[in-house]
């Protein structure tokens, strides 16, 4: 019933909302939101994900005046994780909350226009904390998804409900908490629910109508759709995967794409194979090729964003064994000898490039410590695995039930989980966000059971140094040197931006938002917001002035699966606030 209250009351609110002077959003403003700097309308500040921005007004000798402009509460009881990226559009910002909620706020007063909490039913499974990593725009509508595993369109100006579309059961263990992507007039969504023997997918649907234009699932044997007819196969049945084990064989794609628009490509990570147990995934497995390696899990996709078929394929860790999903963010950039590259920093500790025509595999570099479970990347883009450090087969165990149990770097949350890095077109290098921990892992026996978690493993997660686990690195994609390094106690778990003014900016679960000199890693400023950063920057310009906000509200997968380090981070405290910030405008004048 309060759930029916709270749906109701978003709704009232909505119509009672003031008017909202907003031009349709357009493909043309899609593909050029990284130049236009009135406004943010893709997640990633451009569909290539470089997160960047042109703007200079607040730079390297101004930042330390920059001071808060407005604050905006989220409001109620529903705190929790708070990792979305903001979006501005003629003077509205929109920005989606824990537990499935967005807002419309009047980016020049910090005042909330309208309010759509979704009503979530009983019995949802997210795995890792009820965030939402941010909406999509086009046309007159917003867009964003829901823990239930839904899509919805709502109205931009009053916040009414346009259509609400399924996009899978969410009692199998199917959620969704990334931002839409939208490509000439489809939008694109994944899905989550990795760890209950789900199906990865990408799925197009009609932006203005919610119906489906294409399916694509990312594991092998399973078949896509076009035009509500069936199309082609993924991959080849039984290549790699054996006997029905790819009827549940997980790969999901819950951390949303990108567009390289000038290769026409859809690119989406997968994440890890199910059942964790990768024992379970290479017995009886076809003998010749790359067998056990359970396409298309842990890779990198890149799709026709017209039809859904899969151009090209990247695989980072072939017969997964540790969760190193292979979702993080594929940025499209051009290097410093002219190559069109995409740089990707795996979960498995390793950053990647690879080429932007086929996805053909170029370097790897490790950007985190001591990394056991591989000894590097081969020139054939495959690692040289250290066999000694996959967690043991229960079916060698004397008593069955628990494999031999090792301690692996990273730790299953990854060198880099979600977290969004940036690059400089200034300085030509990445920015990323790490963390320096390891694991203790182990297989179990398992079998699939419908909304039930489908593990097969036990984990603890342990840091490395008793200094820092935290680390922001800038990075060389040509070479993989680390120009300079940030530490943290706690781990980072924020997005990074960087501007044409020569800043980085990044949170931290401490509660304090930062900019870094880009070229020395020098702090420059840092503000205290109350609560732990783990949402994502963005700037703008408004009325003239550059405006820089970020969403604080301290959550997510740390505090709930961090084992040793959830322990260490325990008194942070909750929140769920937008902060904008700007210099004086005497400050911004001289």
């Amino acid at each position: 019933m309060r759930r029916l209250l709270l749906s109701m009351t978003a709704s009232a609110m909505a119509l009672a909302a003031p008017t909202v002077a907003l031009a349709q959003v357009t493909e043309m403003d899609l593909a050029g939101d990284q130049a236009d700097v009135t406004q943010v309308v893709t997640n990633g500040m451009g569909r290539h994900l470089q997160r960047y921005s042109p703007m200079d007004q607040i730079n390297k000798e101004n930042v330390a005046r920059m001071v808060p402009a407005w604050a905006f509460s989220l409001g109620g009881e529903k705190q929790r994780g708070q990792e979305a990226q903001p979006l501005i559009k003629d003077g509205v910002m929109y920005v989606t909350g824990s537990y499935s909620r967005i807002y419309a706020i009047d980016a020049k007063t910090g005042k909330e226009i309208w309010q759509y909490d979704a009503r979530l039913p009983e019995g949802i499974l997210p795995c890792c904390d009820v965030v939402n990593r941010g909406a999509a725009l086009y046309g007159d509508k917003v867009y964003f998804g829901t823990l239930d595993a839904r899509l919805v369109a709502l109205d931009a100006k009053t916040g009414d409900v346009v259509w609400n579309k399924k996009i899978a059961d969410y009692k199998a263990g199917y959620s969704y908490t990334a931002a839409p992507l939208i490509v000439n007039g489809l939008i694109i969504t994944g899905n989550s629910g990795g760890e209950f023997g789900i199906v990865g997918e990408v799925q197009a649907r009609d932006a203005e109508t919610g119906e489906m234009v294409w399916t694509r699932p990312v594991i092998e044997g399973h078949m896509g759709t076009l035009n509500g007819e069936e199309s082609t196969m993924t991959g080849t049945l039984n290549a790699t995967w054996p006997g029905d084990m790819w009827k549940t064989g997980g790969g999901a794609t819950w951390l949303g794409g990108s567009y390289d628009m000038e290769t026409d490509t859809l690119v989406f990570g997968t994440g890890n194979p199910a059942p964790w147990n990768s024992h379970l995934r290479a017995a009886g497995a076809p003998t010749e090729g790359n067998a056990g390696d359970n396409l298309y899990a842990a890779s990198r996709l890149g799709i026709d964003p017209a039809t859904g078929e899969i151009k090209w394929h990247y695989q980072t860790t072939p017969r997964e064994g540790w969760d190193y999903d292979g979702v993080n963010e594929v940025v499209a950039y051009t290097d410093a000898d002219g190559n069109k590259r995409f740089a990707t920093a795996d979960r498995n500790g390793f950053f990647y490039v690879l080429n932007r025509e086929d996805g053909a595999f170029v370097s790897a570099h490790p950007f985190v410590n001591e990394i056991s479970w591989a000894s590097g990347i081969g020139e054939d883009g495959r690692p040289i695995f250290n066999e000694d450090n996959r967690p043991g087969d229960p079916t060698a165990a004397a008593d069955g039930k628990k494999g031999e149990s090792i301690f692996a770097v990273p730790g299953f949350l990854g060198g880099k989980n979600w977290m969004p890095m940036a690059y400089s077109q200034r300085t030509g290098l990445f920015y990323v966000p790490s963390n320096e921990w390891g694991m203790d892992i182990w297989n179990e026996p398992i079998s699939y059971k419908k909304g039930a978690a489908y593990l097969g493993a036990g984990f603890t997660i342990k840091p490395l140094y008793e200094s820092h686990i935290g680390s922001l690195k800038a990075m060389d994609p040509m070479t993989g040197e680390v120009k300079w390094e940030f530490r943290n106690p706690a781990p980072l778990w924020g997005g990074v931006m960087t501007t044409a003014g020569g800043l980085v900016f990044t949170g931290t679960p401490e509660g304090d938002f930062k900019a870094f000199d880009d070229e020395t890693g020098e702090e420059l400023w840092s503000f205290q917001l109350g609560s732990g950063i783990v949402g994502q920057p963005v700037t703008w310009e408004q009325d003239g002035a550059q405006m820089v906000s970020v969403v604080s509200g301290w959550g997510g997968a740390v505090p709930l699966w961090g084992g040793e380090v959830a322990k260490s981070v325990n008194y942070l405290n909750q929140g769920g606030m937008v902060w904008t910030f700007r210099i004086p405008e005497q400050v911004a004048a001289n």
